[in-house]
């Protein structure tokens, strides 16, 4: 009997699309919430988008970058940080996230495409 888990032979498998949350946890007030602030991003923007949606977090809340879109990415209040790691996002260090974003550059994310809020 074939496990479930597994793939079938000679089936190739992509590879896991993550969602991470840096530990930044920068103290400020956003739209009259002051709390403390830490970022969300994905290789996948699909899957940043979802997750955010689990998180009850509009749209409008997504960031574009101007430089790379592989730094496009949501703002976190600490109590939904720690609701998205519940939800799977991993938890990284800020350094991490740095190093993560330099790499999706150099593999030439692809550029957001704008969409509706």
């Amino acid at each position: 009997m074939e496990h479930p888990d597994r793939a079938a032979p000679g089936a190739t498998e992509s590879p896991p699309l993550t969602v991470y949350v840096d530990d930044w946890r920068q103290r400020a007030t956003i739209r009259d919430r002051e709390d403390r602030w830490s970022h969300l991003l994905a290789d996948n923007q699909v899957e940043l988008h979802a997750l955010a949606a689990q998180l009850g977090i509009p749209r409008r809340g997504y960031q574009r970058h101007r430089r790379s879109a592989a730094l496009n990415h949501y703002d976190l209040p600490e109590s939904f940080r720690l609701k998205a790691i519940e939800l799977g996002a991993r938890p990284v260090t800020w350094r991490e996230m740095g190093r993560l974003t330099r790499e999706w550059r150099r593999a030439g994310v692809p550029p957001d495409r704008p969409g509706p809020p």
